[in-house]
């Protein structure tokens, strides 16, 4: 299974259409992926990064409702009760 995961792109580094590349950020941590199949994204503008390519835009809507079921997994699924086991 392959997860794609949001983030906001912060700074182009190239535009070249063989090599786009930029700076883009997930959660204040910022990684250089290629951006060669988003040539049109913006700065500001959120794309689905997959092994360091971005594969697609999205709006700002559905990244935030992708990051927060993201963060969700880091909850506990099933909770103990104290006194069963």
């Amino acid at each position: 299974m392959c997860l794609g995961v949001p983030g906001r792109v912060a700074e182009w580094l190239d535009r070249d259409p063989l090599l786009a590349r930029a700076w883009v950020e997930f959660d204040g941590l910022r990684k250089q992926c290629s951006l060669a199949c988003v040539p049109e994204a913006e700065e500001g503008d959120y794309v689905i990064v997959h092994a360091g390519v971005a594969i697609c835009r999205v709006d700002a809507t559905q990244a935030d409702a992708m990051l927060a079921a993201l963060r969700s997994l880091d909850e506990p699924l099933d909770p103990v009760v104290e006194g069963q086991s």
